[in-house]
């Protein structure tokens, strides 16, 4: 079986998503199909057959946090040395062509958000960024196309998702 490594915050918040789907939304939800079907005709029924979609949508929901969390392997980043970029690190970086800084954090698949700057582990950036240090230089081939970066800094901080 596949692992799938994630920060103890990441952890937590999938676990908060999948509690909240099987304590709120879930019974809501039955409720309000239970509250349908009452109502009569179920072949010109919207609500009846909006409240089916949603319960499906759900109970598919509910399956992939569940597979995900069965996977999952919490990796405590503080506990590692973050000299060289690993799981868990961010990094500053500048793009050596634009002077561009940028700032990451390598996280799990489950928890990446690049809005925030937290990158998969498995994206390219990241699999370009592992085991670098401050100073090194770097292309990395992105979507854009091939950018020169250099490390700034190698660190590790506390995570908010």
């Amino acid at each position: 079986m596949e692992k799938e490594p994630m920060t103890n915050v990441g952890y937590k918040k999938i676990t908060g998503e999948l509690d909240f789907l099987k304590s709120h939304e879930r019974p809501e939800t039955v409720i309000a199909l239970e509250e349908a079907r009452q109502l009569g005709d179920l072949k010109e029924n919207a609500e009846y057959h909006a409240a089916k979609e949603k319960l499906k949508l759900i109970d598919v929901q509910i399956a992939e946090l569940g597979a995900v969390l069965s996977k999952a392997v919490i990796i405590d980043p503080s506990s590692l040395p973050h000299d060289r970029v690993s799981f868990g690190s961010t990094v500053k970086l500048v793009n050596t062509d634009t002077d561009e800084e940028y700032e990451y954090s390598i996280v799990g698949g489950v928890e990446s958000n690049a809005e925030k700057g937290m990158i998969s582990f498995n994206s390219p950036l990241a699999k370009q960024l592992m085991g670098k240090e401050e100073g090194d230089e770097f292309s990395a081939t992105l979507p854009g196309g091939v950018k020169t970066f250099e490390v700034l800094e190698v660190f590790y901080k506390e995570l908010e998702l």
